[in-house]
């Protein structure tokens, strides 16, 4: 015997609000898909403040919707997963919509329009029964909207009764809420879709939020002339389908300026976002993981690899509703390995050719090259600011001038000459961590201010730090962070 037995309403909506692992970005990001999919050349994306609540409106210049297209878009699992479907589409589920926005609403309303005319759908968690949706058409649908269309066709998403967009328990205004997921959100955007966004998907497309257009952030710096990459290598599948892999290596730090690191290392940093850059259809879906082929480490942090997929892969590579993971098929894990073994080396060797010109006419040395009866010592550079603000502060200036001295006579020297030598070993002693070489700057900074009646001047900063080691070797990035970060930290004039 068969009896049906189909899921609660409200019971398996409310579940949806917790498919995937959608934050603000993500969820967005699914509905952006959706207005690629239809065409859309403008996507606005608004944050409308009321009383206890926000409005999010997600507005694009698509095809649009007739009445039986909203009504399927708007039914739970519109989609089977492992039908084919067209190679742009950038969907899978058909949950996409409602779970992306029942993760952060509670009341989703669709507005959709085309030459049939104005059609809109609404999913309330709060009032549901029997599967009832709200459905208008004409006049009617067109009132919830803002502000009239300037397009002949496109389509609205509203989110009301935010409860999970605010957080209540922190203190302030909407606004003051919405401002950190908000800038969040832009620059997720503008990484997932930089290919779209520069044209290289798609062209004269553009995303707008609060009204800001969202510029690409290319995590290759691609066009930097100190980026360095190789041609693509193409993976071939079963039948014709082909997975494109290109590997790149980009610009050490100390060849960027600040705001070019900050938009490279995101949140997290150089070294965590290392590794490979997944993407379906031009549109990023994972990135800062080596799928644990090779550990993550400092001298790597330079590489990158671009994975290019067909969405006839999804499958295979265990892509997640909310398109935020996906798993190496083990198909590829050894051809993945070898690959990028070989290619990572070029990071490496960006790494440690950074070294340090200890005799540079002018500049402060860190080190000092005395010659003395046919032989060279090396010491330490006690006029070097950092130095001798050490020495100055020491409780026992004797014992810390002694140290300094301990570690001038045991230089290994014959190491270093074996190493350069008969074991052809490359040598690093430059900081390739920005952060490290930040925090140096800093000290430096604060020994200048120590050194001096007044304080200096940002004119001053730059003249005392260009003419000292290591800062002069990596002028660029440091003239960079001391007129950004410096500047505004300690309020240079």
């Amino acid at each position: 015997m068969r009896i049906s037995n189909p899921p609660v309403a409200s019971s398996l909506m409310a579940t949806a609000r917790s498919f995937g692992n959608y934050d603000l970005a993500a969820a967005l990001a699914d509905l952006i898909d959706n207005s690629i999919r239809a065409k859309a050349q403008k996507i606005t994306i608004s944050f409308e403040p009321e009383e206890n609540d926000v409005v999010v409106r997600i507005r694009d210049d698509g095809t649009g919707m007739n009445r039986d297209e909203l009504v399927k878009a708007m039914r739970p699992a519109s989609a089977n997963p492992e039908d084919p479907r067209d190679a742009a589409d950038l969907g899978r589920f058909g949950w996409g919509l409602k779970s992306a926005s029942l993760s952060q609403a509670r009341v989703l309303t669709v507005v959709s329009w085309n030459e049939t005319g104005h059609t809109a759908a609404r999913w309330d968690i709060d009032n549901l029964e029997d599967w009832q949706m709200e459905l208008t058409v004409g006049e009617q649908a067109k009132k919830n909207l803002s502000k009239r269309p300037n397009s002949i066709s496109g389509t609205e998403v509203i989110w009301t009764h935010c409860d999970r967009l605010l957080d209540k328990d922190i203190s302030g205004n909407i606004d003051e809420q919405l401002n950190d997921k908000i800038s969040h959100a832009h620059k997720q955007l503008a990484l997932i879709f930089h290919r779209y966004l520069s044209g290289e998907a798609k062209k004269n497309f553009c995303i707008q939020m609060q009204g800001i257009d969202i510029k690409p952030i290319d995590p290759f710096l691609s066009q930097h002339p100190a980026t360095q990459t190789i041609d693509d290598e193409i993976i071939r599948l079963k039948g014709t389908e082909i997975i494109s892999v290109k590997p790149f290596t980009i610009p050490h730090f100390s060849k960027l300026t600040i705001e070019e690191k900050e938009l490279l290392g995101g949140d997290e940093g150089l070294v965590r976002n290392q590794g490979f850059y997944v993407y379906r259809n031009k549109r990023l879906i994972i990135h800062g993981t080596w799928f644990r082929l090779v550990p993550h480490g400092e001298l790597s942090q330079l590489t990158r690899v671009r994975v290019d997929l067909p969405n006839t892969q999804d499958k295979d590579w265990k892509i997640t509703l909310d398109k935020s993971d996906a798993q190496l098929p083990p198909i590829l894990r050894t051809r993945l390995r070898d690959f990028i073994k070989g290619f990572s080396k070029r990071s490496v060797r960006a790494n440690r050719r950074r070294g340090v010109d200890l005799t540079v006419g002018k500049n402060e040395p860190v080190w000092r090259r005395n010659a003395y009866n046919g032989r060279i010592r090396y010491q330490i550079n006690k006029d070097h600011p950092l130095v001798w603000q050490m020495l100055s502060e020491a409780k026992n200036q004797e014992i810390a001038r002694e140290a300094l001295s301990l570690i001038e006579s045991c230089l290994p020297s014959e190491m270093i000459a074996d190493d350069q030598g008969k074991n052809k070993i490359e040598q690093v002693q430059s900081i390739s961590d920005p952060e490290a070489f930040n925090a140096l700057i800093d000290a430096y900074f604060l020994a200048c201010v120590a050194q001096s009646e007044d304080h200096p001047t940002l004119r001053e900063v730059i003249e005392f730090t260009k003419n000292t080691e290591p800062f002069s070797s990596q002028w660029k990035y440091t003239e960079s962070y001391i007129r950004n970060t410096l500047k505004t930290k300690w309020k240079l004039k």
